[in-house]
């Protein structure tokens, strides 16, 4: 089955890829938004740009469609964009990354349910300590781009997922209630290398910017 799967670059999405591959899906291209509205209910938005460096070394087609992030106006963004997809790859599913975020999901379903394609998501409900214990298993090399959520603050940011990071944030996880793999909006995450990389990509440039419990990681890949 041709899919085309939903891809910010985070954790979860390159996770759900690489879970369809092993499946036998074939991922005939990714779908990329890129969001003005830094505050995206529905977009993943910190090192969005470097998607394009990680569909060079996945070596699979990227479709980018740009928003202004308003929210539901930006779901008319997404669809044109999956249409595109259903078009130009011929796909008849589509594959996200949604862990628990009911308005995502639903949303991502209603979308494909009027453009008659299937929409799988691999990742629903899964305990998230597993899906971090999960990556490490599967050699994924993910750092942290974003923390938005007290006690988070910039010295997380681009902190790899290891056994260290697991062990910190089920603590936070237990005293301030905080979702260990970052599903209430806490923090998100950048793919520098898994196994659907044909290569390792490497941090060139490096940039911190925001205040209080608000960090972003800005960066440049090669």
């Amino acid at each position: 089955m041709k899919c085309a799967l939903l891809f910010s670059g985070g954790k979860d999405s390159t996770y759900t890829g690489y879970l369809a591959v092993k499946n036998k899906y074939e991922i005939s291209c990714l779908i990329s938004i890129f969001s003005e509205n830094k505050e995206s209910y529905m977009f993943h938005t910190p090192l969005i740009e470097q998607t394009k460096k990680q569909a060079e070394v996945m070596k699979i087609p990227l479709i980018i469609k740009k928003t202004r992030g308003e929210k539901e106006q930006e779901l008319l963004d997404l669809e044109r964009a999956i249409a595109d997809a259903v078009k130009r790859y011929k796909i008849e599913a589509i594959i996200t990354g949604a862990i628990g975020s009911v308005y995502q999901a639903s949303r991502i379903h209603m979308i494909c349910d009027r453009l008659k394609i299937e929409c799988f998501n691999p990742l629903w409900q899964k305990d998230q300590i597993e899906l971090l214990e999960e990556l490490i298993k599967n050699k994924f090399e993910v750092i942290i781009s974003g923390v938005f959520a007290y006690p988070l603050d910039e010295k997380w940011l681009g902190r790899k997922i290891d056994k260290k990071f697991i062990e910190e944030v089920s603590e936070l996880q237990k005293k301030y209630k905080i979702n260990p793999a970052g599903e209430g909006g806490e923090f998100e995450t950048f793919v520098l290398n898994c196994p659907l990389f044909k290569k390792e990509l490497k941090i060139i440039n490096k940039k911190i910017t925001g205040e209080k419990n608000s960090w972003r990681l800005e960066v440049e890949v090669e």
